[in-house]
């Protein structure tokens, strides 16, 4: 099914990557285009040297990979920085912008044009 949607144009992420039931074996077995680096590594990344490590960690799982890498849940200036020097380019979170419907997010992009 992955290989299908790949083939399709839908790109592939693993999403909190280093929780739960992920494994370096997707790794391998699957197509993926990236990783997400979940929330819970983010939140302490600007002071917690266990944070910093698993951060850094899988951004250089990503690049030797030769997948992108997103850091979820990112909510202050300090972790953007704190990432960024470690080369994820990529982030979501609260910092640059609320969740929003899909109308308001027209809205949005319609006003910046």
């Amino acid at each position: 099914i992955l290989h299908s949607l790949r083939d399709q144009g839908v790109k592939v992420y693993v999403d909190d990557f280093g929780t739960g039931y992920s494994s370096l074996t997707y790794l391998k077995r699957y197509p993926i285009d990236g990783l997400k680096i979940d929330r819970s590594f983010v939140d302490g990344i600007a002071d917690d040297p266990d944070d910093q490590a698993i951060a850094t960690a899988v951004i250089g799982v990503a690049r030797a990979l030769g997948v992108a890498v997103v850091a979820e849940g990112v909510e202050t200036e300090a972790q953007r920085v704190e990432l960024m020097a470690r080369g994820c380019t990529l982030a979501q979170g609260f910092l640059f912008h609320q969740p929003m419907t899909e109308a308001a997010l027209a809205s949005l992009l319609e006003r910046r044009r």
